[in-house]
């Protein structure tokens, strides 16, 4: 039997803090002297403005979340129980009786995010820094183990269409003909869902269903979702789900279901820090022919027009520059963010609500009349409506006339 070493050893060091941050970040190399390259070579050089990856909050969580996911799913493959759920599951492939469920499930969770957050970029580049290759190989025994697959849900929510996608993604991977065989043995749903059990415990860590939302619109989707409960628990791999919000409401239908699904949730960023971080780095990526500073004005105008939605920001920022440049103007403007905004991204005005950023405001000291703490009330300086009530007790006068006197009083008819 192989022990947990042999595997998790394969895997770098987990990363936090400054080194995290570092490891993630991805700044393309820039040359000051592009300002002066001709339209053409500038235009070709903005497109690294979309290569651009600066690390959040938000990123972080999720790269500390799939390491620690893909660790007890390897740690699942070290047990001695790994053998008698490989029987089990040819058995199941045979249509024979069998006891599922053996290994048990490592662990399911999701990441939910509004479209246009990043959520996806972070996860690709958490994989990017969790592993070092595609493929983990092990020598006692021999095993290719991929450890990280990512797999998209169909649009109609087929079971047998997932299973022959993870299928496919496996033989792009390690060389395999597992979805070649499938195909030609016209093989059932659930004959799929057993072959698919076995290979994911054998050669695949952590399984990620991106695009999860497609279970919400279509009647397969709870079917779909079931038969991900069953490879869980025959292959003791984790899973992630990713997705935009609209799926959180299909998941709390049932306890089950949102068991399997607990975990992150993002929306778009505040302002603050680190919005401000992100607009002035990503500002200094400037390709029109003289460079200018960004200004307090610039970045709250960029987060009233993208609700802080960083793939608007990089839009915005990217297309202004390319009207500019076309249009020879010699640096970039307000007006410029404004013509991108209104001329290039007028299928998202809609979904853009212009936030409003809260500032501390200045409070001005204002003199105020000190009253006298039994709560009486003044009609002027010199005159109480107490000392007025009191007398007219004492001499039998008409209350309305005595206010009358000290301020305007209007009788109405009832």
């Amino acid at each position: 039997m192989r022990k947990i070493e042999d595997i998790t050893d394969n895997l770098p060091p987990m990363l936090s803090g400054k080194e995290l941050i570092s490891a993630l970040s991805v700044l393309p190399e820039y040359n000051p002297e592009i300002v002066n390259a001709s339209a053409a070579e500038r235009l070709m050089a903005l497109s690294d403005i979309y290569r651009i990856y600066v690390p959040s909050k938000m990123s972080q969580e999720i790269y500390s979340k799939l390491y620690l996911a893909l660790i007890r799913s390897l740690q699942k493959k070290c047990t001695s129980a790994v053998m008698q759920q490989q029987r089990e599951n040819f058995k199941a492939m045979q249509h024979k009786s069998y006891n599922g469920g053996i290994i048990g499930g490592s662990d399911s969770f999701s990441i939910i995010g509004s479209s246009g957050i990043g959520k996806s970029a972070s996860v690709f580049r958490a994989i990017q820094v969790t592993t070092d290759s595609e493929v983990i190989e092990t020598e006692n025994p021999y095993a290719k183990i991929i450890p990280v697959l990512v797999v998209q849900t169909p649009f109609d929510a087929s079971t047998k269409g997932l299973m022959l996608e993870i299928l496919r993604r496996v033989d792009e991977i390690l060389g395999s003909k597992y979805y070649e065989n499938a195909h030609r043995k016209k093989s059932t749903t659930d004959t799929l869902i057993g072959c698919v059990s076995q290979i994911a415990l054998n050669n695949i860590g952590l399984l990620i269903l991106d695009e999860i939302q497609n279970v919400c619109n279509s009647k397969n989707g709870r079917n779909l979702v079931g038969s991900i409960t069953q490879l869980v628990n025959n292959s003791g791999i984790s899973i992630c789900f990713v997705g935009t919000p609209e799926c959180k409401e299909f998941f709390s239908k049932a306890m089950h279901l949102a068991r399997r699904t607990m975990g992150l949730q993002y929306g778009s960023m505040e302002y603050g820090i680190e919005f401000i971080a992100f607009c002035k780095i990503i500002f200094q990526y400037q390709y029109m022919e003289r460079h200018v500073e960004i200004t307090d004005k610039i970045i709250e105008w960029l987060y009233e027009h993208s609700n802080g939605n960083v793939s608007m920001v990089v839009a915005i920022l990217h297309d202004a520059q390319e009207i500019g440049i076309l249009a020879s103007e010699k640096e970039l403007t307000l007006d410029l963010l404004e013509k991108a905004y209104n001329n290039r991204m007028e299928l998202l005005h809609d979904y853009v609500e212009f936030a409003t950023i809260q500032k501390p405001q200045k409070t001005t000291r204002k003199k105020k009349n000190k009253q006298q703490s039994n709560g009486d009330f003044s009609v002027n300086n010199n005159i109480k409506i107490a000392d007025l009530v009191k007398e007219a007790k004492e001499s039998g006068a008409d209350i309305v006339e005595l206010l009358k006197k000290n301020l305007t009083v209007v009788e109405v008819s009832v």
